[in-house]
């Protein structure tokens, strides 16, 4: 029997399943990581630990644990956190930590550079992108500029996926939505890297080569496979971004189709039968040829119900935290008894696209409670993804079916409170494991064992998240309070 394996790199944990040809998970594993933050507005990871490192662990784990030869894993795929940015030698070997995407907001100079050298319409017309904090190729300019000694010695400049993909096969590759989000070397219109947008700032050659997500990259090298315990001679597809392979997961394939990923950070991913051109959307060509993506990213969200855990629920362990704070906050009534809560706590992103945002907890008196501080926090991210829906519907891209994944679709509230806020119906399906369950389905489609709509018998609806509209004007009132809150302390966040 064949089997496909999937690993997927967070923010917080890398996690792996390997499945039948039937979308049957067979085998899983995960592994926690930190993310490092070494002065303010950073963000990294080690990648020999936090990508490499927990990229074996999995693998041998749900190899070991599982039983199954090696030789019956027809096809990896992989995908991580991004756009992320990673420096190597002529070896491939890391010459720092892998800076993180947008949560990442150090090459705010960068930007201004390049708005300034090339035009801000001229950067939105060519890479159909603005250039923001989720942008690759600022980062890489302040490497150049801040760090020259290991920009001298940089021969490659990959990703968190590239960089796993290297390891496993040896070659260079990142896949066309990856490279989407590394203007303003990608040109979406050309499907290829170029510098004739600012010449002499990012030498083009230093970029990996270009692939479609499910291209065969390579082959498990011997080394990989001492490591690893796969098969050498396995077939490495391309892989993509985290998100994208959250999208295919839960059977986001088609035109209005969109997914919204309740993570670490919310991703959100419509697909369009035409390129989207709107400054306060990402745009990438889709992981399928003729497809295209149009998304949208809030910094920190399940990020933030972390960091609340840590100060709020000291007296419990972290997995009993969870629960009693999300039972806490169905205590607590819709609206969180006036408390809103900006949840900007490293910047904001679509569609303020603010780095100077910060995180705000409004409307506190003696009587609140904990419960009070977390429905708000969910609500507070809630209100942010109505913010974002809107920004679609500006653009012509209502969303026509909503596909809810992530670990934050096991809280009620804080799903419920989404579809609530955005008076929108939210589909579940059956597996959770999100963007590894992804990778798998996204290598047996590799090899020619899975077709894009196969993912409805691999992975079925099994409930929808439906508004309730008696609670309508609640969430309207503060969802205007929310934007009333920001517009009014913005100046005082600079």
């Amino acid at each position: 029997m064949k089997h496909y394996l999937g690993v997927d790199i967070g923010t917080y944990e890398t996690k792996g399943v390997i499945t039948d040809g039937t979308g049957r998970i067979v085998a899983s594993a995960a592994r926690p990581h930190q993310m490092q933050v070494p002065h303010p507005g950073w963000a990294e990871h080690d990648p020999h630990t936090d990508w490499w490192g927990d990229f074996v662990f999995v693998t041998r784990k749900m190899l070991a644990e599982s039983g199954i030869s090696p030789r019956s894993i027809a096809a990896v795929g992989t995908s991580a956190i991004g756009p992320c940015v990673l420096p190597v030698d002529g070896d491939g070997n890391p010459l720092m930590n892998g800076i993180l995407y947008g949560v990442d907001t150090r090459s705010t100079a960068q930007i201004a550079e390049l708005n300034a050298l090339i035009g801000e319409d001229v950067i939105l017309a060519r890479c159909r992108n603005a250039l923001t904090t989720q942008a690759a190729g600022p980062k890489i300019l302040w490497i150049k500029q801040e760090r020259p000694e290991i920009f001298a010695r940089t021969r490659r400049i990959l990703n968190s996926t590239s960089f796993v993909v290297h390891r496993l096969t040896g070659t260079y590759t990142i896949d066309h939505y990856s490279a989407g989000s590394y203007n303003h070397l990608y040109l979406p219109d050309k499907l290829d890297w170029s510098d004739e947008l600012a010449p002499g700032t990012v030498d083009p050659a230093l970029m990996p080569d270009l692939m479609w997500t499910t291209d065969i990259a390579g082959h498990v090298t011997t080394a990989a496979a001492e490591a690893t315990g796969l098969a050498a001679g396995t077939p490495v597809i391309a892989g993509t971004i985290d998100a994208a392979a959250e999208a295919v997961s839960v059977g986001v394939t088609s035109p209005g189709q969109m997914m919204v990923m309740y993570g670490s950070t919310i991703f959100i991913i419509q697909i369009t039968a035409e390129p989207v051109q709107e400054s306060r959307l990402w745009y990438a060509p889709w992981l399928f040829r003729g497809q295209h993506a149009a998304m949208a990213g809030i910094s920190t969200t399940g990020t933030l119900t972390h960091w609340f855990r840590r100060i709020a629920a000291q007296d419990l362990s972290p997995a009993d935290a969870i629960v009693e704070l999300n039972k806490e906050a169905e205590a607590s009534p819709p609206g969180a008894n006036g408390v809103v809560v900006l949840p900007y706590f490293s910047g904001a992103l679509t569609p303020l696209f603010d780095p100077s945002a910060r995180g705000m907890i409004f409307g506190l008196d003696l009587t609140h409670t904990r419960g009070d501080l977390f429905r708000a926090i969910l609500e507070g991210v809630a209100q942010a993804t109505r913010h974002v829906f809107e920004t679609y519907e500006a653009a012509g891209q209502p969303a026509l079916q909503v596909f809810a994944v992530g670990g934050g679709t096991k809280s009620k509230v804080w799903s419920q409170a989404t579809s609530d806020t955005c008076s929108t119906t939210q589909h579940l399906r059956e597996k959770t494991w999100g963007a590894s369950f992804g990778d798998a389905f996204l290598a047996a489609l590799a090899v020619g064992d899975a077709k894009p709509g196969d993912m409805a018998e691999w992975n079925p609806v099994v409930s929808t998240i439906t508004p309730n509209a008696a609670l309508r004007d609640v969430y309207d009132e503060r969802y205007h309070a929310f934007r009333g809150l920001y517009d009014a302390v913005k100046p005082w966040m600079a």
